[in-house]
């Protein structure tokens, strides 16, 4: 039975829980948006319509994957849903914006971008849009926020990130340690626990206006951090050789290795290392002699 690892859907559903618990919504339905906006000028025909077309899409998938679940063999085409039906007070949008959060004068030096004149956040602020009976936009939601939309007030303590979205990084890290180039170093375990630190801390940073590919954001965020771990170790190996060698010790085989080579003694190029190469027509004759 083929076995199921993480994907870029679990991934983002798990961000999208985790980030709501940040977030205050006027109802449970204004928590799943349908389309991500820079503005709230960019809600118009084309995009509502656009919004329409995910709220569709998504519907669908959901239906189907229920089905699935429940152990019914049906075909996804049976539960298309028209977007045509869904009305425009239905969808939600997500309007990526720092209204709401305050201002700290001061933070940046040189503040170049909205987000160095406010607050730093874990993730970037959001708000939820909707078109109410009188076709009027209207916010329904607010990341980093506890309470009503208008008598609430700003916080970026309450939330978390929840235990599937945490054990999807143990798990994204444990695979990724065992990888041929990471799996032999004595330090494998410092490696991965530095990973996991960085991904506990950048996990939320990652935009869903930008990209849909959690899982290479989080991959490259381990990399750096497996990498970082590396370079500090052989600077260390560097250090503790250099010491030994000033005590008249031996150092690490590397470090001897890399001196036989600077004198000489190991010349593999030129073929005059004291290394002897066995060549093939004498493998029988040491065989059967051993």
């Amino acid at each position: 039975m083929r076995k199921k690892y993480l994907n870029n859907r679990d991934l983002l559903k798990e961000i999208h829980n985790s980030k709501n618990t940040y977030c205050s919504y006027v109802d449970d339905e204004s928590a799943q948006y349908d389309i991500i906006l820079p503005n709230v000028e960019r809600v118009n025909i084309r995009t509502t319509a656009e919004a329409k077309r995910n709220r569709a899409s998504r519907l669908q998938k959901l239906a189907y994957t229920e089905a699935i679940e429940s152990g019914k063999k049906v075909k996804q085409a049976e539960f298309a849903v028209d977007w045509k039906k869904i009305q425009k007070t239905e969808v939600v949008f997500r309007i990526m914006t720092f209204d709401h959060v305050p201002l700290e004068p001061g933070r940046k030096r040189n503040p170049k971008t909205t987000a160095d004149h406010h607050e730093r956040c874990n993730f970037p602020p959001f708000q939820h849009w909707k078109y109410n009976d009188n076709d009027e936009l209207v916010c329904v939601g607010k990341s980093h926020w506890v309470g009503g939309m208008d008598n609430g007030y700003f916080d970026k303590t309450q939330g978390n990130i929840n235990n599937n979205l945490a054990k999807m990084f143990m798990k994204l890290v444990e695979r990724y340690a065992t990888r041929s180039n990471w799996r032999g170093y004595t330090y494998n375990d410092e490696m991965k626990s530095t990973a996991l630190l960085q991904l506990s801390q950048i996990g939320l940073q990652f935009d869903e206006s930008k990209s849909e590919n959690p899982f290479a954001y989080y991959t490259a965020a381990i990399t750096n951090s497996f990498t970082r771990v590396l370079n500090l170790e052989k600077r260390n190996q560097v250090i503790r050789d250099d010491i030994l060698e000033e005590a008249g010790l031996n150092p690490s085989y590397t470090r001897q290795t890399e001196n036989e080579i600077k004198s000489g003694k190991l010349d593999f190029t030129n073929n005059k290392s004291t290394v002897r190469v066995v060549p093939k027509s004498e493998w029988k004759k040491i065989l059967k002699d051993g």
